[in-house]
Order: C-alpha cells, then sequence, then structure tokens
C-alpha cells in the first residue's frame, strides 16, 4: 500500500518503441519510430527504452537503432536506454550514446539459448563483462531476469532459482535488478515474494519490473510489484509488444491503462495520461490495427472537459 504521509513517486519506463516494436510483424519506419519517442517525451516520460543492439538478423525490427538514437531529441532528463547482448552490442551502444544498457539474463537454459544462444551460467558471465564496462564509461546498469515467473520451454521457474541469480548478477553493481514476467504467468503472490526478496538481497539496487498481460494478471502484478517495494515500472504505449522467442508472449502492459489508476490511487508519475492516450491512437494508425490500451476507447475519469 502507498506509505502514509503523501504519495510515493513511481517511475514508468516507455518500452513501446523497443519491446512494444519489436513483436510487430510489420516493420515500422524510422521516422514513426523517432515520433513515437517524441511525443513520449511530450507527455512527460524521462526515461525511455529507444532501441535494441541485437543482430538485425535476430530482431530485424531493430535494424535502424543507430538511425533512431541519431535522430531523437536530447534534452536534460531524458535518458535513453538499450538493450544489450554482447560485446558488440555493447561498442554499438556507446557510438550511439545512450544513457543507460540493459542485459538480460534469462532465468532458464532452454530459453536463453532460444533468446540469446547461451546457456544462464554463460549469461551471467557476459552480465558480468559487459557491466564493468559500462560502468567505466558511466552507464546506468540495468540486469534484467528473464523468464522470472514462468518459462515457455520448461514450465515453472522455482523462487529460488530466480533469487540465485538475483545474488550472482548483483555482485556486478547494478543500479537496478529487473524481474521481467516475460509470457505473462506471473501472479501477484509471487510478485510480492520475488520483489521483497530481492530488495532484501539488493538494497543497493533498485527493483524494477516488467510485466505483460497475456492472462489479464500485468496490472494485478504491476501494483502487487509496488505494494511490495518496486518503485520502477515498465509499460508500453497502446499495450503492444511481445518477445519473438517466446510462443504467444503478447502486449506489456499499456503506459495509459497503468497511468490511470496510478493517478487515481495518488501515485505521481509526472506523465500526462490524455498525451499518453492520443499516443496510443497514433500507434494504432501507424500500425494499422486497433492497440491492446483500454483507455483509448474508454477514455479517462472523469471525462475531460473541453
Amino acid at each position: 500500500m502507498r506509505r502514509s504521509g503523501g504519495p510515493v513517486d513511481v517511475t514508468v519506463v516507455e518500452v513501446a518503441p523497443r519491446d512494444g516494436l519489436q513483436n510487430e510483424p510489420e516493420i515500422v519506419s524510422t521516422a514513426d519510430k523517432i515520433r513515437l519517442i517524441e511525443r513520449s517525451i511530450a507527455a512527460g516520460v524521462r526515461r525511455i527504452e529507444a532501441v535494441s543492439f541485437v543482430h538485425p538478423r535476430r530482431v530485424p525490427q531493430m535494424a535502424d537503432a543507430e538511425a533512431v538514437l541519431a535522430g531523437v531529441p536530447r534534452m536534460d532528463g531524458v535518458s535513453y536506454a538499450g538493450l544489450v547482448f554482447n560485446e558488440r552490442g555493447l561498442d554499438r551502444a556507446l557510438a550511439a550514446g545512450v544513457h543507460e544498457i540493459n542485459v538480460v539474463v534469462v532465468a532458464t537454459d532452454t530459453f536463453s539459448l532460444r533468446n540469446q544462444g547461451c546457456t544462464v551460467a554463460d549469461g551471467i558471465e557476459r552480465w558480468r563483462a559487459l557491466a564493468a564496462r559500462a560502468a567505466d564509461s558511466g552507464l546506468v546498469r540495468t540486469v534484467t531476469i528473464a523468464a522470472a515467473f514462468g518459462c515457455p520451454f520448461e514450465g515453472e521457474v522455482a523462487e529460488s532459482t530466480v533469487l540465485e541469480l538475483v545474488r550472482r548478477v548483483a555482485q556486478d553493481g547494478p543500479q537496478e535488478i529487473a524481474l521481467a514476467d516475460t509470457i505473462g504467468v506471473g501472479t501477484p503472490d509471487r510478485v510480492r515474494a520475488l520483489v521483497a526478496a530481492t530488495g532484501a538481497i539488493a538494497p543497493d539496487a533498485d527493483v524494477r519490473c516488467h510485466f505483460h498481460n497475456t492472462r489479464n494478471t500485468g496490472y494485478a502484478n504491476a501494483f502487487a510489484a509496488l505494494e511490495a517495494g518496486a518503485r520502477v515500472l515498465d509499460a508500453s504505449t497502446g499495450g503492444i509488444g511481445g518477445c519473438p522467442f517466446a510462443p504467444a508472449a503478447t502486449g506489456n502492459i499499456a503506459t495509459e491503462d497503468l497511468l490511470y489508476t496510478l493517478d487515481r490511487m495518488g501515485y505521481v508519475t509526472g506523465i500526462d495520461l490524455g498525451r499518453v492516450i492520443e499516443t496510443g491512437r497514433w500507434l494504432g494508425e501507424v500500425l494499422a490495427a486497433p492497440v491492446p490500451a483500454l483507455l483509448g476507447r474508454a477514455g479517462p475519469f472523469p471525462p475531460e472537459t473541453k
């Protein structure tokens, strides 16, 4: 629950430009990716996961990472993050001028091999090497534990497995440890337990959470995470996204739908809900399909007056 004595700030990281668009069947133009980022900034978003430095053959939707970062506005207080998988990816990220990197360590070997071409143990070693270089370059470092609540290939993932990964990745000084429900199977009880335990194991790192709404539990999980101490949540305008390497991993929780509940509960994000709703509608036009978010259809409450 919210602490007594006033609202608590919640940081919403906008991930539509990366995790949202990477799962779309059609490649969105560089110009529209930049417009999406510009619109998010105009709405008050200050942390944006903008690109992924993955090989274009693996995720062709992210092939224009450098062009996107060359075209986005550079302004005080706005931080751009890139997903990095290996040394070559970090080289590209540094050259492109990111402020943050996000390195993924997958919780199971089968998914790790399919997603990143390495075992979990190898993924941890990659994280360590990348974290050291990124720290030397002054970048903010997030390590994401993917499939933390369940794996599409191995099924249930034990809490003890995830927490052992937390212990190991925390040794390399991440500013954030993100718990990702990559396939949308988590439930609030599991979220509370993992977030609280992660905070206890790694008190020097902020706990961040990344939820998919595949089974309609994403928003309940987001608020369970806040109750347990997380203060950073990923969300995707329009609720678009998913993982190309996980069967049936549908969209992220929608930024506008999340903001509606945060606003009504008195949390402070600094993001304008109305502008995000407009961007979600615009994004549906770009994609030529309605986006999953509900606020674009229902509108806010109380209704806005003209």
